[in-house]
């Protein structure tokens, strides 16, 4: 609705994940060459871990997108999985043909065979793990076993988690100790600051077709910043919405009003975790006001008193 109006050749803000619009920034760029290093060594487990709307599921995308031919990926996208059906999940998602119903233990071995044929012809595979938090201790524990598929030299089968922070304490028990041990490589997306969502922003729109001047008044960026917590999936609703509002006033871009309308329709709060060096600068200038004034009270009643 408002492409032509801002100079647009296709939507900037979508929330599905397109590789076209790859922010690098904010770490994300340097958190993907790792994940290609660590995918390409072959060594052990894993870990992303993000808040909900951080980027993880672009940055797998991106992931898959940018590894060599060489390699397959599958997903495991259903974190509600019982132990003994994990196996067969992978082997489905390769395209394994088993007979039903089939013991664990031929699953494994049909798994083993496949990966070891595709190892003979220089080839790896990759399991990503969508919404490794919602899977329950003894899922996670299967992944592990099937992280033992391996040559005398090179692992069969690499498995990168991805997941919220809850992830984490799910790891932190003693019974996953084994498992927390596999993870040779953890990664962390965290939110962006007031400059990298105005980066962010701009990146978005250049690679969308906006070539003169910035969309996003700096009183709109720092309320963008504000309203989402830095988290890019918030950015990008407000942003659209923002979009939206400035081009229904007929504005030639996004104020800092465009901004607070959107969030007030999304229901976004005012203040962020993101805020709280300003929040803590306005108290101590508030309790540096306070005992000016008390000081200034207390020397005058002091030189009032009489006898002094």
């Amino acid at each position: 609705m408002y492409l032509a109006h801002f100079g647009l050749n296709s939507p900037p803000f979508r929330i599905t994940p397109d590789p076209a619009l790859f922010f690098p920034g904010a770490d994300r760029g340097a958190v993907l060459q790792a994940l290609l290093y660590a995918v390409s060594n072959g060594e052990g487990i894993v870990k992303v871990t993000g808040e909900v709307g951080s980027g993880k599921t672009m940055l797998c995308r991106m992931l898959e997108r940018e590894l060599p031919d060489t390699v397959d990926v599958v997903y495991l996208a259903n974190p509600s999985l019982a132990p003994e059906e994990v196996p067969r999940a992978v082997a489905f998602e390769l395209g394994l043909e088993l007979s039903t119903p089939t013991h664990r233990l031929e699953v494994i071995h049909a798994l083993q065979r496949y990966l070891l044929a595709r190892h003979a012809e220089n080839r790896r595979v990759v399991l990503f793990v969508e919404e490794a938090q919602g899977m329950p201790p003894a899922t996670l524990e299967e992944l592990r076993l099937l992280s033992n598929l391996e040559t005398s030299h090179d692992k069969l089968l690499q498995i990168v988690l991805f997941g919220q922070p809850e992830l984490d304490a799910t790891l932190a028990r003693h019974d996953l100790r084994q498992l927390r041990e596999r993870i040779t490589y953890s990664f962390e997306l965290a939110p962006l600051d007031r400059v990298q969502v105005r980066d962010y922003l701009l990146a978005r729109l250049r690679a969308c077709g906006h070539r003169v001047g910035e969309l996003f008044s700096p009183a709109a960026c720092r309320a963008l910043a504000q309203h989402s917590g830095g988290l890019l999936r918030r950015v990008n609703v407000l942003a659209d919405k923002s979009l939206l509002a400035a081009f229904a006033s007929g504005s030639p871009r996004v104020e800092g009003r465009h901004v607070q309308q959107a969030a007030r329709d999304c229901g976004y709060p005012g203040r962020t975790a993101g805020n709280w060096p300003w929040l803590v600068a306005a108290a101590v200038l508030v309790v540096s006001l306070g005992l000016l004034v008390w000081l200034a009270v207390f020397h005058f009643r002091l030189f009032q008193t009489p006898g002094v």
